[in-house]
């Protein structure tokens, strides 16, 4: 075989070579079968070889040889640790289920850690066993916990309870940090089958229960990036607080177009504003235009690698981490009102039913005519609020017209059947002490619907627009329910008495009629939440696979630049389209979306994770200061030991353990998600409302205990 020339040696190659001997293969015998010197090798082999073992394609023995991990029967995934000390390996793909990892293999990684793994048999409950091969990337460079100092020994223990094993930290690395105290420490040397995790504390947040330090845990525990680099600083102050008359001149002028913001009243950035007006057809003109942060972050620029990483701007209830700094994200890309700014617009033409008919983008300047909130709207389109109706009579019919397209594409959302959960978010309410005075549901209203309406409208035309243009692009990807999740969503229907509407596999449009089926029941908090969990992942993906739960064929994200990195690249696939250049000079290859689309779903769920970790922690803090108080709430889960308990219109969850209900033995029915009581044959059951008393609060844990006080009067 005639041996390939040092400078067309590929990934490709080695991999061939690495097959065809079928055996590992030092880096010397593969320098030698490309007839490589040691410098060719150094410059040349050695960086192939790195990246292969980086993605895990490769394996390095302890004989430093290298074999392809295919050949070695070694399975690659991520570890899912238990909080009893055992854990998973979750397969990246193809693989038959997880392989179960014991407390021993566990002592050498972390949950989230990437590794090779082997099958070394099936252990007693005919679970794959495995072994950790190698350790292909650790999950965490830092922790984030309570420092514990004990007979002249100190560790942390971990805030995260999936992680299960503490840091040791040498008594000369705790700079001044106190027991007690919740502390970053740094991880020095990663843990092994034979020691421990060894670290150093590098910051000291405070302690558990003071104000703010929720957010400061969430920030350092999922090592958010939340100080700007100073080349990403100053790019953004260079470009200045007003829109440069030069890059107007080229551009779309809408400035006289009575274009509004609605937001929430606390909303920090402003990204869309739209109109609407009517046609002599009956149908709509409609335009949403999106704040054009492309124009601002330049490609590979210092701004366009501190959002690449980033990802997401992340919002907690006491401050945002942004995507950008704030002289973009709330300045210069911030479409407030009376101010010039950059746009990229999506004008529409509806018929009569909220058909789009023509579709139009362009690069444009425009004026916010006035900043709206949604309950502002509400007021004026459903109240009918005097006042406000005259306050803002420069906008008004505009909003009468965005309110018939409202219903208009509300209708059609039903037709198609998509699913629509009211969001069960909570607002926190805090007060002089930073503390946490109240918490309260998050109502929506048909403003929060109308917008939502426009953005859907102008995601699904955007994603049209790129797929036309034949240019490489983000979809916003949300596949139908996997078939372990619609088991176990079946198997509460049956218990429900409620029966499945589908053969094999759901289309959005059953979910839909069977949350139609139980609206303003008392199955109906319920049956959303179980419907919410059988649901995919959404995930980024440059293969376009459908969106199950908006029923849509095609959908991306175009409207949140701001705050969302794979909106930032479909602009700037955009611009591109809409200066008609040739698609094969877009800087982003097929190969960079990719790679992209994995990293954005990875910070998405990061940035979700870290939000939900605060609340959490807020509630166990705000249920601290109400122990032994008596509140009505739903049972949201039944299992063997008690009853999971939902606190109404708070959001707070905690359990009734068996031992707190009323003096009797108790049989749990896995069936019907029932305890009955031996001798009382009283029963609990899910979606029962009951009145109980916060019983105990674990901060550390993030759990609360209820007892059973009686039953709601």
């Amino acid at each position: 075989m005639t041996k390939p020339a040092p400078d067309s040696i590929a990934p490709e190659s080695v991999r061939k070579a690495l097959a065809q001997a079928n055996r590992p293969l030092t880096r010397r015998a593969l320098s030698a079968h490309f007839g490589l010197t040691k410098a060719q090798s150094d410059d040349i082999l050695k960086p192939i070889l790195d990246a292969l073992t980086q993605t895990g394609e490769v394996i390095r023995n302890r004989r430093a040889a290298y074999g392809l991990a295919q050949e070695m029967n070694l399975i690659r995934g991520q570890v899912s640790a238990h909080p009893d000390g055992f854990g998973f390996v979750v397969p990246e793909q193809g693989e038959a289920g997880d392989l179960y990892l014991s407390p021993k293999q566990m002592r050498q990684v972390m949950h989230g850690d990437q590794v090779m793994a082997s099958v070394i048999g099936v252990d007693r409950r005919g679970r794959r066993e495995g072994a950790v091969v190698e350790v292909v990337e650790r999950a965490h460079e830092q922790i984030v916990g309570r420092l514990v100092v004990d007979a002249g020994l100190a560790h942390v223990v971990p805030d995260d309870p999936r992680l299960t094993q503490d840091v040791l930290v040498p008594l000369d690395r705790l700079h001044e940090a106190k027991p007690g105290q919740i502390v970053v420490v740094r991880i020095t040397q990663a843990p092994s089958l034979r020691r421990s995790a060894l670290g150093e504390v590098v910051q000291v947040l405070g302690q558990a229960d003071e104000p703010g330090i929720a957010t400061d845990i969430a920030i350092a525990s999922h090592q958010l990036p939340a100080i700007f680099p100073d080349a990403a600083l100053a790019q953004a102050e260079a470009l200045g607080d007003a829109v440069d008359p030069e890059r107007i001149e080229r551009r779309r002028d809408l400035r006289a177009l009575p274009l509004v913001t609605i937001d929430g009243a606390d909303a920090r950035d402003f990204d869309d504003a739209v109109f609407a007006e009517p046609l002599d057809n009956g149908g709509h003109r409609v335009m949403v235009c999106i704040a054009d942060v492309a124009e601002y972050v330049a490609i590979h620029s210092a701004l366009d690698q501190e959002a690449k990483k980033r990802g997401t701007s992340v919002y907690f209830p006491d401050r945002v981490v942004p995507m950008l700094p704030e002289a973009l994200s709330n300045g210069l890309c911030s479409l407030v009102p009376q101010q010039d700014r950059l746009c990229v617009c999506c004008e529409m033409r509806l018929d009569a039913k909220g058909k789009v008919t023509a579709t139009r983008f362009s690069e444009a300047v425009m004026r916010s005519h006035a900043r709206l909130t949604y309950r502002q709207v509400k007021q004026m389109l459903i109240d009918g609020d005097a006042a406000l109706n005259e306050r803002f009579s420069h906008v008004r019919p505009q909003l009468d017209a965005l309110f018939t397209v409202y219903r208009q594409l509300a209708k059609k959302r039903g037709q198609r059947g998509a699913l629509d959960f009211d969001s069960d978010q909570v607002y926190f309410e805090f007060g002089e002490d930073g503390q946490v005075s109240d918490i309260r549901p998050q109502s929506r209203n048909d403003a929060h619907r109308l917008i939502e309406e426009l953005m859907i409208l102008a995601n699904v035309e955007a994603a049209k627009f790129v797929r036309r243009a034949e240019l490489p692009m983000l979809y916003r990807v949300h596949e139908p329910p996997q078939e372990r999740k619609l088991e176990a969503l079946e198997g509460f229907l049956k218990a429900e008495g409620i029966r499945k509407n589908w053969k094999e596999t759901p289309e959005p449009s059953q979910f839909a009629a069977l949350q139609q089926r139980v609206k303003g029941t008392a199955n109906d908090h319920l049956l959303n939440a179980v419907l919410l969990r059988s649901l995919s992942l959404a995930v980024y993906s440059p293969d376009n696979k459908g969106h199950f739960g908006l029923a849509l064929a095609e959908y991306a994200h175009f409207t949140s630049p701001i705050r969302r990195y794979p909106d930032l690249l479909l602009h700037r696939a955009i611009k591109h389209a809409v200066s008609q250049q040739k698609p094969e000079q877009f800087p982003i290859t097929s190969s960079d979306i990719e790679q992209l689309g994995r990293r954005c779903s990875m910070t998405e769920r990061r940035a979700e994770e870290a939000s939900r970790d605060v609340d959490e922690r807020l509630k166990c803090q705000f249920m601290m200061r109400h122990l032994g108080e008596v509140f009505e709430g739903v049972i949201t889960g039944v299992v063997g030991f008690g009853l999971f308990v939902e606190l109404l219109d708070k959001g707070v969850s905690g359990l009734v353990h068996i031992t707190a209900l009323p003096d009797d033995y108790y049989d749990f029915d896995a069936t019907s998600h029932r305890l009955i009581g031996k001798k009382s044959r009283r029963e609990f059951r899910l979606a029962e409302r009951i009145t109980i008393r916060v019983l105990a609060v674990n901060l550390d844990e993030r759990k609360i205990d209820f007892e059973w006080v009686g039953d709601e009067a």
